[in-house]
């Protein structure tokens, strides 16, 4: 299997697993703060563990591990926003709100990652924004503080997924996830007089989960977080930070039909937040239908074997 290819099914698992951290977001009754923190310190305390992933880490420059340290922070800001918004508005609209992290990658990757500007990336990251008006459109006014709220999530989505591109080769996917799932815990837990300022407990509301909570934090943390996570960094090294995006344009496609199954969110929601929906998903189809296109047109005489390129580095090694 191509590399590209292989990388367009890995992030696609990914965006289906991801479908369900907004639903799992809405059934922990824990306020975003403390639900970011297990979060990430379940997945860096279990990674722990591992003595191979000490190895990774050691061999890193320091350089390298405090840049890691910073995206892992952005990365914890990122969660912390996403849920929040979740808490103010509902599953559904705060993770469509992520579809505008595709417009903030086509114009934030090409510096961070050092790589040639695309205006057609432009073109189609502006082409999911009246989609997202319509859904802000489609939805109650009480909700529009937490769709600004996953939008300014979405901006910080598209910081760190340029940088992880950036740097994605210098380190084992593995230990990455590890360093910056612990750089986020910690960010978390040294900010938190400051975030609980910005996002308070509501009464009655603690940082320790009871047994319903805990399980749900597992399946967040493992299946939802530590296994999407990795294998994202895996799927980076042979796709841009934009077409990884794109394909997470899909990830409210699966939370709105979780959600509707689940919590009846249909019934918060107006025609126009779907037909908004539908714009997403008709930018997203967009993407690699014209990126195939200019690959057959660049390389028409090329024969398949001299399509493939070396495959990504075993996760662990």
């Amino acid at each position: 299997m191509a590399p590209t290819l292989r990388a367009q099914l890995q992030i696609h698992f990914c965006v289906f697993l991801w479908g369900f951290t907004a639903i799992l977001g809405k059934l922990i009754s824990l306020a975003a703060l403390p639900l970011v923190w297990w979060r990430m310190l379940l997945v860096a305390g279990t990674l722990a563990l591992m003595p191979r992933i000490w190895r990774h880490l050691a061999a890193m420059s320091g350089r390298l591990r405090w840049a890691y340290a910073g995206i892992g922070a952005l990365v914890a800001l990122h969660w912390v926003t996403f849920y929040a918004s979740i808490k103010l508005s509902n599953a559904s609209v705060a993770a469509t709100c992520m579809a505008m992290g595709s417009v903030f990658v086509s114009m934030i990757e090409p510096i961070l990652a050092k790589r040639a500007f695309q205006r057609r990336e432009l073109l189609l990251g502006v082409a999911v924004i009246p989609g997202v008006m319509l859904v802000v459109g489609g939805v109650p006014s009480g909700m529009h503080l937490g769709i600004a709220i996953g939008v300014f999530s979405a901006f910080i989505v598209a910081i760190f997924s340029a940088l992880n591109k950036r740097l994605v080769e210098h380190g084992n996917p593995l230990a990455v996830t590890a360093l910056e799932m612990a750089a986020g815990a910690a960010t978390v837990g040294l900010l938190s007089p400051l975030l609980l300022r910005l996002f308070p407990l509501p009464e009655g509301s603690g940082w320790w989960p009871d047994l319903r909570d805990g399980g749900y934090l597992l399946l967040l943390a493992y299946a939802c977080t530590l296994l999407p996570f990795t294998l994202s960094l895996v799927a980076l090294r042979h796709m841009s930070a934009f077409s990884a995006q794109m394909a997470v344009n899909l990830e409210p496609v699966y939370t709105i039909a979780f959600a509707i199954v689940l919590f009846h969110e249909q019934r918060e929601l107006g025609l126009t937040f779907y037909l908004g929906v539908t714009l997403l998903l008709l930018a997203v189809t967009a993407h690699p239908l014209l990126e195939w296109w200019q690959t057959r047109r660049q390389q028409p005489a090329q024969h398949p074997e001299m399509l493939m390129a070396a495959e990504a580095k075993d996760v662990i090694d």
